[in-house]
């Protein structure tokens, strides 16, 4: 009796039949093209009795001594010559009843549904429940498909939600850890690296959020290159030693605020010196895509995937830099003006302010939030980009139910201070600060 060709077994039925881990018969079909599994059009992978049995088939070599790469040769060897290696074979027991409960529990999970799930076990804290829910994900769908359909947007619809005020900083915290303890876990299970190629990946000063960094590196160590993974608020001096001592070809520097965009802009002018392409990205540029003329280098793009690509593209060579814009000489002037008064500047506004009945922790939070994106905007040469924030901030305290005038008088009176301790170097400021309260009032 042949073996069936007839695509039947999901991922889970194949594993449970042949014991391979995952990750491992996804990098046998990647590398070498064995097995060959179809797709639903779902797009979950469907196994014939054939495919399992050419699992089993190398796996039988590899307890012989043989390495993949050499049981595989064997396999197309045997192909070749006009053999099939599985000629005798039996079919196992594994077989009709068995792949229709497979298939029925594979095509009625899709990634949607598993991402709903995981951001219901989040948000109701139930840690088991989420693990539960991901290893199921893991165990029918790709690595690089589940950290990007579940982790990656279930972190940005729970952000979405502490953004409306319908969840907590503790349920965004608690999803957050969960996603970058289960990408600490892949990145340290992936496979040695391949390939000669060692990229650089991490955070400039300042910069505080890692997923996306981490599940950058996460991707591109599954393409086989040397990543190394410095994670966040890495000082710029740091970054250099590290290139220099691993002798890296590429350094990747993602950004996801305002205030990092500049502190990331200062990181890439310094590495120029080293002569190596830089690649950048994150969640700013893609809010407010004139950064990307701001900074040396090269942008990655605004979609994981695509910034992948963009990787590759970099390390053979063939993407031009980023046409650079420097700085307006006003924007600069301003710049010095207000870091060099900028003390007096919060005291000043404390003191107007000491009447209000605004709480004083999130007065002070204003004061921090608001300064550092303008040191930020005219470093970058363009205080628009500090309305983007504000615009941001506004929409926040509508959905907390703040009303707009503590936004006014608050802009109102740090205007007040500003034209009182900033006389003749502010005009980007002052011209700025002027519009906001136009359109705020």
């Amino acid at each position: 009796m042949t073996l069936s060709k007839n695509p039947a077994f999901n991922l889970k039925a194949v594993l449970q039949e042949t014991n391979i881990a995952a990750d491992t018969l996804r990098a046998w079909e990647r590398r070498y093209g064995l097995p060959m599994p179809q797709r639903t059009a779902g797009g979950h992978r469907l196994y014939s009795q054939y495919d399992i049995e050419t699992v089993k088939w190398l796996i039988a070599r590899q307890s012989e001594g043989l390495s993949i790469s050499r049981a595989v040769d064997s396999w197309n060897e045997k192909i070749a010559s006009g053999a099939d290696p599985l000629a005798d074979v039996a079919p196992s027991a594994f077989s009709a009843s068995q792949a229709a409960l497979a298939i029925s529990t594979s095509t009625n999970t899709s990634l949607d549904t598993l991402r709903t799930q995981w951001i219901t076990a989040c948000i109701n804290f139930k840690e088991s429940n989420a693990e539960q829910i991901l290893n199921q994900a893991f165990s029918i769908f790709p690595v690089e498909s589940v950290c990007t359909e579940v982790l990656q947007k279930g972190l940005v619809e729970i952000g979405s939600l502490w953004y409306q005020n319908r969840a907590s900083v503790q349920q965004e915290h608690f999803a957050s850890g969960l996603a970058m303890r289960r990408l600490d876990a892949l990145l340290s299970a992936s496979p040695a690296p391949s390939r000669n190629k060692t990229v650089l990946v991490g955070c400039p000063p300042n910069e505080w959020h890692t997923f996306t960094p981490l599940l950058i590196s996460l991707l591109l160590r599954r393409r086989g290159l040397n990543v190394i993974y410095l994670g966040a608020n890495v000082p710029t001096q740091r970054f250099a030693e590290t290139i220099t001592t691993v002798k890296a070809d590429l350094v990747i520097l993602v950004a996801q605020t305002l205030t990092s965009a500049a502190t990331l802009q200062n990181t890439a002018l310094a590495l120029k010196e080293l002569h190596l392409p830089i690649g950048f990205g994150g969640r700013i540029f893609n809010l407010q895509s004139n950064l990307v003329e701001h900074i040396p280098g090269h942008y990655l793009g605004n979609e994981i995937f695509s910034s992948l690509e963009e990787v590759e593209r970099l390390l053979k060579g063939k993407v031009n830099e980023n046409k650079f814009k420097a700085t307006p000489q006003q924007y600069l002037v301003a710049h010095r003006a207000f870091i060099s008064k900028r003390t007096h500047i919060e005291s000043t506004f404390k003191e107007l302010t000491q009447h209000f009945s605004a709480n004083p922790e999130d007065s002070n939070t204003g004061i921090q939030f608001l300064g550092d994106n303008i040191i930020a905007a005219l470093q970058l040469g363009d205080m628009a980009h500090v309305s983007e924030e504000i615009e941001w901030l506004k929409t926040l305290l509508q959905s907390h139910e703040r009303p707009v005038q503590e936004l006014a008088g608050f802009m109102q009176n740090y205007s007040r201070a500003v034209d009182q301790h900033i006389n003749g170097h502010g005009n980007p400021l002052k011209d700025w600060l002027k519009m906001q309260l136009q359109s705020i009032n």
